[in-house]
């Protein structure tokens, strides 16, 4: 049975700028990111009302008939919707499976490229702003990690300005007919970039994460939380001092399959293009040198992403 937890991090100390605060905020960041890659934040300063307003506007597009989903369909670089079962996140990982029970809607930086729904209409604005939001917490949670590999606060700046960052709102529906052998609602999968913050819904049917004995753990919902996990290119650059952490979302209990609609925001957060991803000073030594060949974020991630299914960064 698994015995690792996902940590609860407060990390307002930091964010208000004490230098006792920064160290006791890193330190535990630091700890979380190299036991299991994954850590749940509290004191982030998003409203929740705007997280609200986001779910419910996101929700009322996924009720939608599948016909007007299908007016924004999916592009090249995986902006727009992306009906269910298409995505097969295991693929990442070299499995082939049924695909996801998911669906989803997604955005990318350049919002005048991206493709909008006309229905609902407050849909865009409020996206826009929860983008905006959050890729400012991706920023400080980025100086957060600086911090604690020992590095200048400020050492991300001109890797992520701008970043390539990319949000999707996803609906797990109900599942009133048994999924297929090996068929979950994401497959298991690491994420691809430097890290993913995830909101999600206290429902039968959620994340998973499988710690270092290989064991899945139960990621627990915490009332105005964010879930933060680290990806591959955070891995890379840290030469496995952090590790970016299989994960997976589970079907619901056949018992519990009807009310167990899941809806999660996902906002990933990663370089920009051209920024180099090797290892980072202090991560590598005579004895345990760079494990990873030097390669440019924006290559990493369409070599990733092209091969679960659409090209952009996925995740639960």
């Amino acid at each position: 049975m698994a015995t690792t937890t996902v940590p609860v991090i407060d990390i307002a100390p930091f964010l208000a700028g004490t230098d006792a605060g920064k160290r006791q905020v890193a330190a535990q960041v630091g700890h979380a990111c190299a036991d299991i890659g994954f850590l749940t934040i509290v004191g982030h300063g998003v409203p929740a009302e705007l997280v609200q307003a986001t779910y419910d506007v996101s929700r009322r597009f996924f009720d939608l008939p599948l016909e007007e989903k299908l007016k924004v369909p999916v592009n090249a670089i995986g902006v727009g919707y992306v009906p269910l079962q298409v995505e097969r996140l295991a693929a990442s990982l070299g499995q082939q499976t049924p695909g996801d029970l998911k669906e989803s809607l997604n955005v990318g930086r350049d919002f005048g490229h991206d493709r909008w729904p006309a229905d609902p209409p407050e849909l865009k604005p409020l996206w826009i702003e929860y983008f905006s939001t959050l890729n400012r917490l991706g920023a400080a949670i980025m100086r957060i990690f600086a911090t604690a590999l020992g590095l200048p606060e400020h050492f991300f700046d001109d890797k992520i300005d701008p970043p390539q960052a990319f949000m999707r709102v996803i609906n797990y529906p109900d599942q009133p007919d048994d999924p297929l052998p090996g068929q979950l609602r994401a497959g298991a999968h690491s994420d691809y970039g430097t890290l993913t913050i995830l909101r999600s819904e206290n429902v039968a049917g959620g994340l998973q994460v499988r710690d270092r004995d290989g064991d899945w753990v139960d990621v627990v919902t915490v009332p105005d939380s964010f879930v933060i996990n680290i990806g591959d290119m955070m891995q890379y650059w840290t030469n496995d001092r952090w590790v970016s952490t299989i994960h997976r979302v589970v079907n619901p209990p056949r018992d519990k399959n009807l009310g167990s609609r899941r809806q999660s925001i996902v906002f990933f957060h990663s370089p920009n293009e051209n920024a180099l991803i090797s290892c980072l000073e202090g991560c590598s030594s005579a004895e345990n040198p760079p494990k990873y060949p030097p390669i440019l974020a924006g290559e990493h991630l369409r070599q990733k992403s092209a091969k679960a299914g659409t090209l952009a960064e996925t995740k639960m």
